[in-house]
């Protein structure tokens, strides 16, 4: 069996990956802070922290305007689907990349 490799948090990089995504931009920023070798895992946190806290900022202003709050749901739905598929594909070990923040998270996550 092929032996996966680690992470400095001692995890298995695709699973590192994955709990970087686990309670949104918390873990990432966890993962941030903590990760000093994988880029793999580095990526992973960079990218969960840039979604969902600007996802999380979007949805917190737009609650605060009238009509345009009903955009609050849909945003939440397209939100969690992204995060299942995230979780996955950090899970199957690929480095699945979102247009924009996937670039910026490529960038900064070095």
């Amino acid at each position: 069996m092929e032996e996966k490799e680690k992470s400095s948090t001692g995890l298995e990089e695709n699973v590192a990956g994955f709990f970087c995504y686990l309670f949104i931009f918390f873990t990432g920023i966890v993962f941030l802070v903590v990760e000093k070798k994988s880029g793999f895992v580095k990526f992973h946190a960079m990218q969960s922290t840039i979604t969902f806290l600007g996802l999380f900022v979007i949805m917190g202003a737009l609650s605060f305007i009238p009509i345009v709050n009903l955009l609050i749901v849909p945003i939440w739905i397209f939100s969690l689907i992204v995060w299942l598929i995230l979780m996955i594909k950090a899970l199957q070990g690929k480095r699945y990349s979102l247009p924009i923040v996937g670039k910026m998270s490529e960038e900064k996550g070095k």
